[in-house]
C-alpha cells in the first residue's frame, strides 16, 4: 500500500490551493478527483476576485479585509490571469442604498484595503453618464466607480493545480474517494478509478495510507464523509444554486454593480469574451443530483433586472432570443435561517475527536482559496507535524 502525508479529495480551487500549499511547504499530496480539474463549481462561479463589497452591510469586515489582501497578492502572483477591472454603481432616485450609503461604503472599502491602488473611487460626473452604453438614465442621482478584479476561475484554478504539480503534487482525475478508515494516527483511504467518458466504469480500486484527510469536496462534502468508518456527524448544509447568463449584448467595459428590483440583492452585468455576462442568483436546491441547470424562474430574475436597467434591448420575453449560453455553480452554505444572500461566505472548517485525522470544508470563496489553504496548513502542522519546505508560497507565480 502506498503511503503519502496528506491525502485531498476535491479538485475545485480549495483543493487545488491546498495540494500546492502543501506541496510548497514540504508534505507528500494526493489529490483526488471523482471527475476533471474545476469541472463544477470553480469553473462556474462570478469570475470575480474581489472584496465582496456586499458583505460590509452584514458585518463581514474580517472576511472583506481578508478578501481584498488577497485580491492585491493574486494581482502579483497571477498578473496574466487576474486583471483590474472598473466597476460602476449607479444610484436612482429610488435605490434603496442613497449616494451617502453608497460613498460610506466606498470609503470603507478603501480603507480595508490599507489604500492600496485598487482601492481608490470616485463619483462620475453626470456628463458621462452616457459612457455606459444602453444604461437607464432616467432617475439617475449618482454614479459611483470603484476597482476590483475579474479571472477565468477554471484557468486559475488549473494553473494552481500545474504549480502544484510541479511541487510533486499527484493529482489523480476520475478518481472517486470510496472510503476512508479512520486508524490510530493515520487514515487509509480507498479510492476507484472510473474511465472517463460518462459510462462510470470501473477500471481499478485503489488503497492509500495517509497521515491526515482533507475534504474539500464542495457540494458533496457529506457525501464524502459517509464513507468516512467509523460513521462521523456531518454539518447540516444547504445547496444554494448562483446561475449565471451570457448574453449576445456587446459588452461595457466595466461591470455594473445593481440592486435588484425585486428584492434586497445585488447582481452582476460584466464583460465576458466581448459578451454581457449576467448573474448571479441565489436558489436554494432540495437536492443535488447531475450537472446543475438554470430554471425558468432563475432566468426571469435575471433578464428582469437587466431589463430594467437596459431597456433599449427590449423586454424580458425579447431578450431571451439573446441568451447564448448558461452556467450555474452550487455554493455550500450552512443551514440556518434567513435568506442566503446575508449568510456567512467565510470557510468553515470541521475537525471531530473521534477522527484526528481528517479535517472537512464547507464553503468559502474564490476570492480567499489561498488563506483557506494556509489555515488549514495550520491544521495539519499541528496533526503531523512540519516538514522541510520546498518553496515559499506567498512567491508562486501563477501562469
Amino acid at each position: 500500500m502506498d503511503a503519502v502525508d496528506l491525502v485531498i479529495i476535491g479538485g475545485g480551487i480549495n483543493g487545488a490551493g491546498i495540494a500546492q500549499c502543501a506541496s510548497a511547504a514540504g508534505y507528500s499530496v494526493l489529490l483526488l478527483e471523482k471527475s476533471t480539474i474545476a469541472a463544477q463549481t470553480s469553473a462556474n462561479s462570478s469570475k470575480l476576485i474581489h472584496g465582496g463589497l456586499r458583505y460590509l452591510e452584514s458585518g463581514q469586515l474580517p472576511l472583506v479585509r481578508k478578501s481584498l489582501a488577497e485580491r492585491k497578492a493574486l494581482l502579483q502572483l497571477a498578473p496574466s490571469l487576474v486583471n483590474p477591472i472598473p466597476f460602476y454603481i449607479p444610484v436612482y432616485e429610488n435605490s434603496r442604498r442613497s449616494p451617502w450609503t453608497i460613498r460610506a461604503g466606498l470609503s470603507l472599502y478603501a480603507l480595508l484595503s490599507e489604500f492600496d491602488a485598487l482601492g481608490q473611487f470616485k463619483s462620475i460626473p453626470s456628463v458621462h453618464w452616457s459612457k455606459i452604453k444602453g444604461l437607464k438614465l432616467q432617475g439617475l442621482k449618482a454614479l459611483y466607480q470603484y476597482w476590483d478584479a475579474q479571472t477565468d476561475d477554471k484557468l486559475l484554478t488549473e494553473a494552481v493545480i500545474k504549480n502544484a504539480r510541479s511541487l510533486g503534487a499527484q493529482v489523480i482525475e476520475h478518481a472517486k474517494c470510496t472510503t476512508i478508515e479512520q486508524h490510530k494516527g493515520h487514515c487509509k483511504v480507498g479510492y476507484q478509478l472510473v474511465e472517463a467518458g460518462g459510462n462510470n466504469a470501473v477500471t481499478e480500486t485503489v488503497q492509500v495510507e495517509a497521515l491526515a484527510v482533507i475534504n474539500a469536496a464542495g457540494p458533496w462534502v457529506n457525501e464524502v464523509l459517509a464513507c468516512v468508518k467509523p460513521q462521523i456527524a456531518a454539518e447540516a448544509i444547504e445547496w444554494v444554486q448562483g446561475s449565471h447568463l451570457l448574453l449576445d449584448i456587446p459588452a461595457n467595459d466595466g461591470i455594473l454593480y445593481l440592486e435588484s428590483c425585486f428584492d434586497q440583492r445585488v447582481i452582476f452585468v460584466m464583460p465576458w469574451n466581448g459578451q454581457t455576462l449576467v448573474g448571479t442568483t441565489e436558489t436554494v436546491l432540495e437536492q443535488l443530483s447531475g450537472k446543475p441547470q438554470i430554471t425558468d424562474a432563475e432566468t426571469d430574475y435575471l433578464l428582469g433586472i437587466y431589463q430594467h436597467y437596459f431597456s433599449e434591448f427590449g423586454d424580458v420575453e425579447a431578450l431571451k432570443s439573446r441568451v447564448i449560453d448558461s452556467f450555474c455553480g452550487v455554493r455550500v452554505l450552512p443551514k440556518q435561517t434567513g435568506n442566503a444572500f446575508d449568510r456567512p461566505r467565510d470557510t468553515l472548517q470541521k475537525s471531530q475527536a473521534s477522527h484526528p485525522n481528517l479535517l472537512s470544508l464547507y464553503g468559502g470563496k474564490l476570492t480567499t482559496y489561498r488563506t483557506t489553504a494556509t489555515e488549514v496548513i495550520d491544521w495539519i502542522e499541528q496533526t503531523i507535524g512540519d516538514r522541510q519546505a520546498l518553496a515559499d508560497f506567498d512567491k508562486l507565480q501563477l501562469e
